[in-house]
C-alpha cells in the first residue's frame, strides 16, 4: 500500500485509494495507509460486531490534529451522494425525514470508510432485517464513564460489580476498553425484548450499583454528581443511541481502539487502553473476546434461557435433557441437533404404552414439544390437554421408527403430518399461536391455526407442565384460557393425561390435584435451581463454597407432617422408586422442602450412574423391593428450601447451608450431607480427578435459590474425559448439514480389527464441516472397516479407509464399550491410526 495513490480490489469491489501517505495521527506519524491496513486486518472481527446495523461515522478529513490544534471532525449519518452504489445501506425513517445509513457488512465498505477518513464507527444495539425492518436489540451495553478524579481502575471495579449482577440473570458480559476514557460492557440478548425494556433493565442495574456502592458508582448524568465516581451510562440501550463498535479506531491524539478484553485483563493493575498496533497483534494471534457476545444470546431476568452461551445458538444446552433420557447406542432416535429453517412443524403418532400424539414446533434451534394424550383437536368447541415435554433436536422432524422396548418412550413413531408454520405469537412458557400448513394427504387436511395456552398447573416451571391446545377455526376465533381450564379436559384427564403417563412412566399430573393437595408445600412452587457449566477461571471475584459433583439424579423432597414425596428434576413423582428415603422417622417432624442428589455407589466406592439405571425406572413395589437389595441408594443433601413452612430461598446460600446443617441429624438412614470442601479449587479438582469423580460444584456464598432457573451463581466444573479415535465411516447430514457430514463413525484399534465405539455429530464448526466432506470422500471404500457396527448406525453409512485420527471428549464409557455423548475436539495429525489406544 506504499505510494500516494493505488487501485485495489477488496471483496470483489474496485476502489481507488488516494493520499496514502497523509499523516492522520501526527503524534505517532500514523498514515492513512496504516489506517487502511489496520481495518483490513481486523475486518473479520469488526464486521460481525457491526453488520446489519445502521452506522454513523466521525470523519477527520485532515487528520486528528495535535493537542494545541485539534483536527476538524464531521459527524455523518446520511450516505454521501458519491458513495458507491454497491455499498449496503438501510433506510431509516425518522420524524421528519428518511436517512440512508451505510452498513458495515463487508471489507470493501470498511475500506471505503478508511479512504474518506471515517475513523470512528458507531452503531445501535439493534439490527435491521432483509426488508429494512428494525429488530429488537440483540445485545445490551453499559458505558462506564469515569468522572473527574476517577479513572480506568475505578471503571474496572464497577465493571466487575456489574458483571456479577448480569451473571445472576443469566448474562455473561464482555468488557471493551473504549479507547477513550472508560469501559463498555456488552452482553448478548435473545432479541425477544424491545429497546425500551432493555433500557429499563439497564437503568435499574445502574441504580442498583449506585445504591450498593454510592462512593463509586452513579447513574445520574449530571456532571456535578460524578466527581470521583463512575457514571454507569445505561442510556445507550435506547433505540435512538449508538455506541462505538468494538475494534473501531478512535479519533484521539493517538490511534487507540475500542478493544475487547478478557476479564483477567480487567483485573490487572496494569490495565490501560490499547492502540491499534497492540490490537493488531492480538487479532493476528487469534484473540477475539467479543465473539462471545454474538454466540451467547441471553435474556435479562431469564437466567435459564436455553439460547444462552452456546456454540450452536443454544440448541445444545436445550437438548441436554433430551439426551440425558436416551442412550444413543440403544435407540434410533437422532442426537445430532442439526440446523433448520425456523418454521418447521411435525405431528407424530406415538404408539407407546398408550397412544398419544406429539406436537412439535421449531423454535430457537430445537423442536419445542407437547404430548397430546387425546390427539389433535378437530373442532374449536373442545380444547385438548397438552403436556410440554423436553425439547427435541430438529432431526426429529423426519424421524419415524421403533424405539426399542425398555427405552424411554418405547414404541412405534410415525409422522401424522408435517410442514411449515407461520408464527403469530410466542410468549415462552405462556402462549403460542401459530398457523400450520401441512403436507398433501397429511392428518391436518387443510391449513389450521392453533393456540397453546399454559394452564398454570403442572411440573413446577412456567415453561413446562399442563397446557391446553385450541383449534382456532372460523367458528371459534376467541379462546378464553381461564374458562377453558375449568370447563374442558384437565378436570377429567388430569390423573391420566401427562407426558410421563403417555410414555409409560409414573403418572405425575395427579400429584397436585387442584382442590385436595395434601400439603401447602407444592413441588411446582419449588422447582430445582440449575447450575451453569464453567471452569475454575469463572470463580474469581466472589466467595465460593465447593462440594463434589455427585453422579446421580436430582431429587426434590417435599414433606408434610405425615409423609415425604420425592420429585425428579422434571417434576415427576418418584416416591415409589426410592422408598428407603421416605421413612418419616429419618426426618424432622415438620414440613420441609429439601434438595439433593440420589446416588448408587458402585463396587469401586464411587457413585455409578450406570448402576443407578437399574433403579430409575422401577415403580412396581415387588420390582423395587428386589432392586433395593442389589442396588442400594443414598441421598446427598445439599440445600434446604423450606423449613417449618418458612420459605428460605431468599436467604444467601451460606445461611441456607447453616440451616441445613441444623436441620439434618445423622442416623442409620441412607441420607447424608454433601460435604463442604475447604481447600483451593485446584486441589479439589486434582483430588476429584484422582478419585475418578465427575467434578466439582461451586456455589457463591451470597447466592439466592432461584427455582426453575439456571444461573451462574452455581457453577459445575466437570472433569473432561478425552479419547483418540480412528474415523472409519460417516453418515449424511440433514437440514442445514444436508450437503455435508452429519456424524462420524469412529473406533479404536483392537488387534487387527477396528472396534466400533460410537458416532460423533457435534463439536464441528462450519469450516471443519466443509473440509471434512473432502477428507472422507478422498478415503472412500466399499466395505466397513469395523467389526461390529449396529444396524441402525450402518443403515445409511459411507465407509472410509481407517487412517484419519481425531480426538473427542465424552461423558463416560457405556456398559457395551461405547462413548457416551462424544463431542468432537479436533484432528490429531501427529498420530497414526495404529497408535490409538483406549484411554480410560
Amino acid at each position: 500500500m506504499a505510494g500516494p495513490k493505488e487501485r485495489v480490489r477488496v471483496a470483489g469491489r474496485e476502489l481507488t485509494l488516494t493520499n496514502l501517505d497523509k499523516i492522520i495521527y501526527p503524534e505517532t506519524g500514523t498514515t492513512k495507509a496504516d489506517v487502511l491496513a489496520y481495518y483490513a486486518a481486523v475486518a473479520h472481527v469488526l464486521i460481525p460486531a457491526a453488520a446489519n446495523r445502521p452506522a454513523t461515522r466521525k470523519r477527520w478529513v485532515n487528520g486528528v490534529g495535535t493537542a494545541g490544534h485539534p483536527g476538524e471532525v464531521f459527524f455523518q449519518k446520511n450516505l454521501e451522494d458519491s458513495a458507491p452504489g454497491w455499498l449496503p445501506r438501510a433506510a431509516i425513517t425518522h420524524k421528519d425525514r428518511t436517512i440512508y445509513y451505510p452498513m458495515v457488512n463487508d471489507p470493501a465498505t470498511l475500506t471505503w470508510f478508511g479512504q474518506i477518513n471515517s475513523l470512528e464507527i458507531h452503531v445501535p444495539q439493534w439490527q435491521v432485517d432483509s426488508h429494512g425492518k428494525q429488530l429488537n436489540p440483540d445485545r445490551l451495553v453499559l458505558d462506564l464513564d469515569p468522572g473527574d478524579g476517577a479513572g480506568l481502575e475505578e471503571c474496572a471495579e464497577v465493571a466487575r460489580l456489574a458483571r456479577a449482577i448480569l451473571q445472576d440473570v443469566g448474562l455473561e458480559p464482555v468488557p471493551v476498553t473504549s479507547g477513550s476514557k472508560g469501559i463498555h460492557l456488552y452482553a448478548g440478548l435473545d432479541g425477544t425484548q424491545t429497546s425500551d425494556q432493555i433500557s429499563d433493565f439497564a437503568h435499574e442495574l445502574a441504580r442498583a450499583l449506585e445504591a450498593d456502592h454510592p462512593d463509586l458508582a452513579v447513574s445520574d448524568m449530571k456532571k456535578t454528581l460524578r466527581r470521583g465516581k463512575v457514571l454507569v451510562d445505561w442510556s445507550q440501550n435506547s433505540a435512538a443511541k449508538t455506541t462505538i463498535v468494538p475494534y473501531s479506531l478512535r479519533g484521539r491524539l493517538t490511534p487507540t481502539v475500542a478493544a475487547p478484553r478478557t476479564w483477567q485483563e480487567i483485573g490487572s493493575p496494569e490495565l490501560q487502553h490499547l492502540d491499534y498496533t497492540a490490537v493488531l497483534r492480538r487479532v493476528k494471534a487469534g484473540k477475539d473476546p467479543f465473539a462471545a457476545v454474538g454466540s451467547g444470546a441471553g435474556h435479562p431476568g431469564d437466567a435459564g434461557n436455553p439460547s444462552a452461551k452456546t456454540d450452536d445458538g443454544g440448541a445444545h444446552a436445550r437438548l441436554e435433557r433430551y439426551r440425558s433420557m436416551r442412550d444413543p447406542d440403544a435407540t434410533p432416535e437422532p442426537f445430532s441437533g442439526a440446523s433448520g429453517n425456523g418454521d418447521t412443524f411435525v405431528i407424530q403418532e406415538h404408539h407407546a404404552s398408550r397412544l398419544h400424539f406429539d406436537f412439535r414446533l421449531e423454535h430457537e434451534g430445537v423442536l419445542v414439544s407437547w404430548a397430546l394424550p387425546k390427539g389433535v383437536p378437530e373442532s374449536g368447541k373442545k380444547n385438548h390437554l397438552a403436556v410440554q415435554t423436553e425439547d427435541h433436536p430438529l432431526d426429529y422432524a423426519t424421524f419415524e421408527g421403533t424405539i426399542p422396548k425398555g427405552q424411554y418412550g418405547a414404541g412405534e413413531v410415525t409422522i401424522w403430518d408435517h410442514g411449515t408454520y407461520e408464527l403469530e405469537k410466542w410468549i415462552n412458557g405462556r402462549e403460542v399461536i401459530a398457523t400450520l400448513t401441512g403436507a398433501e394427504g397429511g392428518g391436518l387436511g387443510v391449513t389450521r391455526k392453533f393456540a397453546l395456552i399454559h394452564t398454570g398447573r403442572g411440573q413446577g416451571r412456567d415453561s413446562e407442565g399442563q397446557w391446553l391446545i385450541h383449534l382456532m377455526d372460523k367458528d371459534h376465533h376467541t379462546f378464553h384460557p381461564r374458562r377453558a381450564a375449568v370447563e374442558d379436559e384437565p378436570a377429567e384427564g388430569a390423573a391420566d393425561a401427562t407426558a410421563a403417563d403417555a410414555f409409560g412412566a409414573e403418572p405425575a399430573a395427579d400429584v397436585f390435584p387442584a382442590a385436595t393437595a395434601p400439603s401447602p408445600l407444592r413441588a411446582e412452587d419449588f422447582g430445582p435451581m440449575m447450575a451453569t457449566s464453567g471452569t475454575a477461571a469463572d470463580l474469581h471475584g466472589s466467595d465460593w463454597q465447593f462440594e463434589l459433583k455427585w453422579d446421580g439424579v436430582r431429587a426434590l423432597l417435599v414433606a408434610d407432617e405425615k409423609k415425604i414425596r420425592i420429585f425428579s428434576r422434571n417434576g415427576i413423582d418418584v416416591t415409589t422408586t426410592y422408598p428407603e428415603l421416605t421413612d418419616r422417622t429419618c426426618w424432622p417432624s415438620g414440613p420441609f422442602v429439601a434438595d439433593g442428589e440420589i446416588i448408587a455407589v458402585g463396587p469401586s466406592g464411587r457413585p455409578d450412574f450406570g448402576l443407578l439405571q437399574g433403579r430409575m425406572k422401577l415403580t412396581r413395589p415387588a420390582d423395587v423391593a428386589k432392586a433395593r437389595a442389589a442396588i442400594p441408594v443414598r441421598l446427598m443433601l445439599f440445600d434446604l428450601l423450606s423449613d417449618g413452612g418458612e420459605d428460605l430461598r431468599q436467604l444467601p446460600f451460606a445461611k441456607r447451608r447453616k440451616r441445613l446443617e441444623e436441620f439434618h441429624h445423622p442416623s442409620e438412614c441412607p441420607v447424608e450431607l454433601s460435604a463442604v470442601l475447604d481447600e483451593k479449587i485446584e486441589h479439589i479438582l486434582e483430588s476429584a480427578q484422582e478419585l475418578g469423580l465427575e467434578g466439582v460444584m461451586a456455589k457463591r456464598t451470597d447466592s439466592r435459590y432461584v427455582s426453575g432457573q439456571r444461573t451462574r451463581t452455581w457453577i459445575k466444573i466437570k472433569l473432561e474425559q478425552t479419547q483418540e479415535v480412528v474415523v472409519g465411516g460417516w453418515r449424511p447430514g440433514k437440514g442445514g448439514r444436508q450437503s455435508s457430514v452429519g456424524s462420524l463413525l469412529v473406533g479404536i484399534p483392537d488387534g487387527n480389527k477396528l472396534r466400533y465405539v460410537g458416532r460423533v455429530g457435534s463439536g464441528f464448526n462450519m469450516r471443519e464441516l466443509h473440509e471434512l466432506r473432502q477428507k472422507v470422500d478422498d478415503l472412500a471404500r466399499k466395505t466397513s472397516p469395523f467389526d461390529d457396527v449396529p444396524h441402525e448406525d450402518a443403515s445409511d453409512a459411507h465407509w472410509v479407509e481407517p487412517r484419519l485420527v481425531g480426538e473427542v471428549t465424552f461423558g463416560a464409557w457405556t456398559g457395551s464399550g461405547k462413548l457416551r455423548h462424544p463431542v468432537w475436539r479436533g484432528w490429531r495429525p501427529d498420530k497414526n491410526a495404529d497408535e490409538v489406544v483406549p484411554e480410560g
